[in-house]
């Protein structure tokens, strides 16, 4: 089985300025895999490196054994993968359910249905008419990573899912992430937030300088966490 993401040496620029510098790494199909690093380091840029959204790129980019470093960002997606930004990018004049309803389906037959969605996210069914300026930080997370859940898509890179968001949220987007999991599905998630990142990984990727400076397995963490510490400063 080939692997769910693929990257060897990559490289990004935003104009002439030049972010990421070689980055490889690799992720299995359902596997849950954290990018750290302190902000600048260059996490959102892999992830947006991948969506084609960056400036000039090069290396490789496999997703599910597809060459994607050519792309363009439509024909990306069409891979199976759907990407969470920072800024949530939900329709903010829409309701709940017309946002969920908008998304194109990448991938007949495995897209998330309204009820399968209503379900992981009952906040979400109580707030269906809502408007999304009406919606909480918390509930127009849930609403950003629901809509891609719609889609089909099957390779998840989040970023920043939990930063300013309530404790109770935050739990329940963790939970989000474990039933994800179960279902087979594959996340990359840039994270801040170690507490929150820690029981959810398989594996760590730390990012310094457009670089991976170090990867750490789940059953390693313990272990490492000196060596993890002054890399983050957490």
């Amino acid at each position: 089985m080939s692997a769910a993401l693929e990257i060897a040496n990559l490289q990004a620029w935003y104009g002439e300025s030049h972010v990421l510098h070689g980055i490889s790494l690799s992720v299995q199909p359902g596997e849950v895999v954290a990018l750290l690093g302190r902000n600048g380091a260059g996490r959102t840029t892999l992830l947006r490196a991948v969506m084609g959204l960056t400036g000039r790129r090069s290396g490789s980019i496999r997703i599910h054994g597809v060459e994607a470093i050519g792309l363009p960002t439509h024909r990306i997606a069409h891979l199976g993968i759907g990407y969470c930004p920072e800024e949530r990018g939900i329709f903010a004049s829409l309701s709940t359910e017309e946002n969920l309803l908008l998304p194109p389906v990448l991938d007949a037959g495995k897209g998330m249905s309204l009820d399968e969605i209503y379900a992981m996210f009952p906040n979400l069914l109580e707030r269906r008419h809502s408007q999304g300026t009406r919606l909480s930080g918390g509930e127009q997370q849930m609403l950003a990573v629901a809509r891609i859940l719609r889609t089909g898509a099957r390779l998840l890179l989040l970023d920043e899912i939990s930063e300013g968001l309530a404790p109770v949220i935050v739990q329940a987007l963790a939970r989000m992430i474990l039933t994800l999991k179960e279902k087979g599905y594959t996340i990359v998630m840039v994270e801040q937030n170690f507490r929150f990142a820690a029981p959810l990984a398989d594996r760590f990727y730390v990012i310094e300088h457009g670089q991976i400076a170090d990867t750490i397995a789940a059953a390693d963490l313990e272990a490492r966490m000196p060596a993890l510490t002054e890399l983050l400063g957490v």
